[in-house]
């Protein structure tokens, strides 16, 4: 799941793979950098902001760039030896090929991909809230933010990256289970919001740096989520059968015994 830890991981392996490199061949297959070479710009580094992926590159003409992308939910980077089989996805799924001396970085699936000037990448990541993973992360400006809209559902507001970026819908349900709240639970009805983004940024930072995600302590298949996935599985704590609903892209997953409705909320399953 590209979650705030994936890209965090993935902006690590790329820039292993290519920071300080030059690079000798790029190819994009989307019709709005069709034409765009990179050729003998060199690679800064790689660096992520919540699920927002940013490479920082120098053109020959000593401009700053960065090329931005999205994962959202089946985007990937994958990096591989010149010379290597691509292996990670589909061809019809590549949108950019970047070819370096000791590595080739293959885009799959990659959404709003974007070359900017590195000066105005606030405009595509500015509008994000502290960042669980940054080094500038500030708890007290995302529980401000999450504050600000309290008749918001706490599930909503978790997601919404205005408040805080890097959570995606199973730290969602992962956090809001292990807090015993419902997902329909009004912002202002949440007890103790600064429990909550302490135990998000904590559920992210302890997954940083594998590819298991797990909240349960446990990297065994099957082993690694309390509700998330579960739909009709007992709870790991009262043995209820755990619930799921459904809104386009937006899954939750909760314990309707271990995260009860608060008044005002409501839900199906």
């Amino acid at each position: 799941m590209p979650e705030g830890d994936t890209v965090w991981n993935t902006a690590r392996v790329l820039h292993r793979a290519l920071a300080g490199a030059r690079i000798t061949g790029s190819d994009f297959r989307v019709p709005q950098l069709a034409t765009t070479d990179l050729t003998d710009w060199t690679v800064r580094e790689s660096a992520s902001r919540g699920k927002h992926l940013l490479l920082r590159l120098d053109a020959p003409t000593e401009e700053h760039w960065t090329l931005h992308s999205h994962l959202r939910m089946d985007g990937a980077w994958r990096a591989y030896a010149p010379g290597e089989r691509w292996s990670g996805r589909p061809a019809h799924l590549i949108r950019v090929v970047l070819r370096s001396p000791g590595a080739v970085a293959v885009g799959y699936h990659l959404h709003d991909l974007t070359l900017v000037p590195t000066a105005e990448e606030d405009q595509l990541v500015g509008h994000l809230g502290p960042d669980l993973l940054g080094s500038d992360w500030d708890p007290a400006e995302a529980v401000r933010r999450l504050a600000d809209h309290p008749e918001q559902t706490i599930g909503e507001a978790l997601l919404d990256q205005r408040n805080l970026a890097g959570v995606g819908n199973l730290y969602k349900c992962e956090v809001l289970f292990l807090r015993g709240v419902s997902p329909w639970t009004p912002v202002g009805g949440v007890p103790d919001l600064p429990g909550m983004v302490a135990l998000a940024q904590r559920l992210l930072a302890a997954n940083r740096g594998r590819w298991t995600q797990s909240s349960t302590g446990s990297l065994h298949r099957g082993q690694t989520s309390y509700v998330y996935g579960r739909r009709a599985q007992p709870c790991r704590r009262c043995g209820t059968a755990i619930r799921k609903e459904e809104l386009g892209e937006r899954v939750t997953y909760w314990c309707p015994v271990c995260q009860p409705e608060r008044p005002g909320s409501s839900s199906s399953g």
